[in-house]
């Protein structure tokens, strides 16, 4: 009896700690992080290419899918030089306290880091601040996690 309640006990925590869970740390869907792009492939390539299934690492609760064997390495060997900012989530969204998807193609490097948007049009617009938008989003990213 006394097993029987130490397993309910983990049961209603484990519950409430998921009643409370926060969202993912990063964009992904079926096709992995940031929606399959490779990420090193901005830096390098400075185009968005998508990764391919041979080439993949599992970091920060996501898998991440590269074009080539050398853009795994790298990435393997600093995975914070190369994974968009806000966890892939639009910059433009985090900047205003919330998060939306990306698309691969709306990108941009700022000081060496990427930061991803909704579409090209969100891009736009997100360039025409984005000194604003990247420190607003700075300081909205840990609460909007939390939402």
């Amino acid at each position: 009896m006394k097993t029987l309640r130490i397993y309910l006990s983990i049961a209603a925590v484990l519950f409430a700690f998921s009643a409370c869970a926060q969202k993912a740390e990063v964009f992904a869907t079926k096709k992995g992080a940031i929606d399959g792009y490779d990420p090193v492939a901005y830096f390098k390539q400075h185009k968005a290419v998508k990764g391919n299934h041979t080439y993949s690492e599992q970091w920060n609760g996501a898998t991440w899918y590269f074009s080539s064997k050398e853009n795994l390495d790298a990435f393997t060997q600093d995975p914070e030089k190369y994974a968009p900012q806000f966890g892939g989530y639009c910059a433009y969204a985090v900047a205003n306290g919330y998060t939306a998807k990306s698309e691969g193609d709306a990108w941009k490097i700022v000081e060496g880091k990427l930061y991803l948007n909704y579409n090209l049009k969100v891009k736009e617009q997100w360039q025409e601040k984005q000194t604003e938008y990247i420190k607003s989003a700075r300081q909205n990213w840990p609460k909007v996690l939390k939402k």
